[in-house]
């Protein structure tokens, strides 16, 4: 029995004599009183919704609003050839489609950071979704004479994302401590490669059903309604610090300048701030061009011919997409089970992990350029291995940074951490990339085989950002500690 504030009571809140409270502490359960009245339908709908306020529900709900975010983001490259052939756009005028989202997302990003720190969380991060979802089903109506209208669109898409992206983990932090909050961020940072290869597939799905790539935006935008919706009415707002037990120590709070001048001294967190921005600039080249690169081996080898009309085909990106999932959730999970099992070697398991895994996967990511002229299946197979060693790192990434960061200042970290991971990483890499390719196709002859060979020796430049990323993980490991003492004293 559980009783609300204006004295009513309600039947069937807990089976048991406790009732258990957000932090997981128990208390006694109220006696009944003759002076209780049984309540309305009103106020046992408040009861059953506050029943379903559980920290685990509430991770569930902020997990699947990150997939719609990395599924939207990652529509557009599913259908990246459609939308070369009906804009009539180079290489370079496509990645711009992924930078300017890039560039307007990590822009935006210290700002919500700031406000998350401040204010009520779960609205900004609901404001966010609807936004976004409006946006991108508007940019489904552009015309093809319009292409500038479908650049603003995705820089507008970036800005409404940034705020999910900036705020969501820190509610996580604070509702889960120790083992418990490094599982949930992993399968909250799942979501970047399964949102990313479910954006593959649903864009080629629905640009095949409805015979347009317009239709490709229009389905994440109802789904992200939803997610919005539910954010809102399901999703707690947590005190900051609630989980670590520090809320009474918490008297007053820092400035923004004071939190900024912390956070640069913070030696772990600037060094896998950086780690950050490499495996950034990786993803952010592979998520747009890979596909394409596969399309044009896969033309050199003669086993396809170059796409001159729409619908182009969907096969590549489809099969990427399937890929991205597996490997996401792969990664994850290996990342979450070796993290947790080499804690009990060494305290600086965390970083260590991210360190061997980053290098690991440059191997087989420059692999995939030695064999991919010969053979498609073993091009997937080193983007299979090196894609899941690349994924590996995401979620201790961020529980590092939970580590190492005072509960106040961590949603202008995560924040910071996100605009200085775009802007050294996949901002300018789509188009970086693109723009080299295209400059590399001038200089010869144009032909399908040096379209493939261009891309190629441009994509090169990531297994070389993904070992200095590696550099700087070990370089995190070497001040893990000191940083998370200091944290935990704070």
């Amino acid at each position: 029995m559980c009783v609300e504030s204006d004295g009513c009571e309600i039947e069937g809140c807990s089976s048991s004599d406790e009732v258990h409270t957000l932090s997981g502490s128990m208390s006694p359960a109220l006696n009944s009183s003759p002076d209780l009245h049984p309540c309305n339908p009103g106020q046992k709908f408040r009861a059953a919704l506050l029943r379903c306020r559980s920290p685990f529900v509430a991770a569930g709900i902020l997990s699947f609003g990150n997939v719609l975010n990395y599924m939207d983001r990652y529509t557009v490259a599913g259908v990246l050839l459609d939308i070369q052939k009906h804009f009539e756009v180079g290489d370079s005028g496509a990645g711009l489609l992924q930078t300017v989202f890039i560039c307007s997302f990590m822009v935006a990003a210290p700002i919500f950071g700031y406000l998350g720190d401040r204010f009520n969380r779960k609205i900004i991060l609901s404001c966010g979704i609807f936004f976004w979802s409006f946006v991108t089903l508007l940019s489904s109506f552009i015309t093809k004479d319009y292409y500038w209208l479908l650049v603003l669109s995705r820089c507008l898409v970036g800005i409404g994302e940034s705020s999910y992206s900036s705020i969501s983990p820190t509610i996580i932090g604070d509702l889960f401590t120790n083992n418990k909050r490094t599982m949930m961020l992993s399968v909250f940072y799942l979501a970047i490669p399964l949102g990313s290869g479910l954006g593959y597939i649903l864009g080629s799905i629905a640009k095949d059903a409805g015979g347009h790539w317009y239709w490709a935006l229009r389905v994440s935008p109802m789904l992200g309604l939803i997610a919005g919706t539910l954010i809102l009415i399901v999703v707690p707002e947590p005190k900051r610090g609630i989980a670590d037990h520090i809320t009474g120590r918490i008297k007053t709070r820092t400035s923004w300048l004071c939190d900024m001048k912390a956070l640069a001294k913070n030696r772990s967190y600037v060094f896998s701030s950086l780690a950050s921005a490499a495996v950034s600039f990786a993803t952010g080249a592979f998520g747009i061009w890979i596909p394409q690169y596969l399309v044009r081996a896969q033309v050199v080898q003669k086993t396809a011919v170059s796409c001159t009309y729409q619908p182009c085909s969907s096969k590549d990106s489809l099969i990427f997409g399937a890929i991205t999932c597996v490997t996401g959730l792969l990664g994850v999970v290996i990342g979450a089970v070796t993290t947790r099992l080499c804690r009990q070697k060494t305290e600086r398991a965390d970083p260590l992990v991210c360190a061997v895994s980053m290098l690991g996967s440059a191997i087989f990511i420059c692999l995939i350029f030695v064999v991919a002229k010969k053979s498609i299946v073993g091009a997937y197979i080193c983007i299979f291995i090196g894609e899941t060693l690349l994924f590996l790192n995401w979620a201790i990434t961020a529980d590092i940074l939970m580590f190492v960061v005072i509960p106040t200042r961590r949603a202008t970290a995560v924040a910071f951490q996100g605009f200085t991971s775009h802007l050294l990483g996949d901002a300018g890499s789509p188009y970086l990339i693109g723009l080299i390719s295209d400059a590399l196709q001038e200089s010869y002859a144009t032909s399908s085989l040096w379209q493939f060979l261009s891309l190629g020796y441009a994509l090169m430049l990531c297994p070389f950002v993904i070992v200095l990323g590696g550099m700087f993980f070990l370089a995190t490991a070497l001040f893990f500690l000191d940083d998370r003492d200091k944290a935990e004293k704070q």
